[in-house]
């Protein structure tokens, strides 16, 4: 009998949890759907920021990574002191050039261009130097320029790798970026800092799902580009 009152009694917790758990995100999305225009400025201009940070570290992270791969002797420990930027908090990163550069958007794009190096040089070193020599040698065999050998047989070979950092680095930026509301840009991270302030859950979550939902859609789109990137293997 004890036994059937516990379970009972922990069924009536669990539907309350339940209940309690939808109620507040009922509560967050009449939240956002009361607030639609400032939650898309927001959602906005953390995309636009993002998407930003991300084309200027690839355009210049992967010459970068391209060039040390060439580069015995310095090549390696030049990555090795870009790698080093990871042990950087992202919050110390978003600060660091406010006293030259004042609040705003110019200090957090640089931040968050200086968060992707790591995984992007990283990657694009690696992917390049692991390129079969033996598969190098049999394209310069065949007449291949070196421009040639780069473009059809060291690039295709080497984009899968390079791509997983990019990934990564995509990842680091949409959930850093979060921390640039608190330098004065406008991002989702505005809804969550008001939140802690207030102690809103409301304000954290409506800031805080849809960055995860960010992030968890940018996984998604460069992990399946990824995919078909990669050669089969039998």
């Amino acid at each position: 009998m004890a036994i059937s009152l516990g379970v009972a009694g922990w069924r009536r917790d669990d539907r309350r949890k339940v209940g309690e758990r939808v109620t507040l995100v009922t509560s967050v999305w009449e939240f956002i759907r009361d607030n639609q225009d400032r939650f898309n400025d927001l959602l906005f201009s953390h995309i636009r920021i993002s998407a930003s940070a991300l084309v200027i570290a690839v355009l210049l992270y992967v010459p970068l990574g391209v060039l040390f791969s060439r580069m015995d002797r310095v090549g390696s420990s030049a990555v090795g002191a870009l790698s080093s930027l990871r042990v950087i908090p992202s919050l110390a990163l978003v600060f660091v050039f406010v006293p030259w550069l004042g609040f705003g958007y110019r200090p957090a794009l640089l931040a968050l261009v200086l968060l992707a190096a790591p995984p992007i040089v990283l990657n694009t070193f690696a992917g390049m130097r692991n390129v079969d020599a033996s598969v190098i040698e049999a394209a310069q065999g065949l007449g291949m320029s070196q421009a040639q050998v780069f473009r059809r047989v060291q690039l295709p070979l080497a984009f899968p790798v390079m791509l997983a950092g990019i990934r990564s680095a995509s990842v680091e930026i949409v959930a850093s970026a979060t921390l640039a509301s608190l330098i004065g840009v406008q991002t989702l991270g505005q809804y969550i800092f008001t939140g802690i302030s207030l102690l809103d859950t409301t304000y954290l979550l409506a800031g805080g799902l849809p960055i995860v939902a960010l992030v968890l859609l940018v996984e998604m789109l460069f992990g399946g580009v990824e995919r078909l990137s990669t050669p089969a293997t039998h």
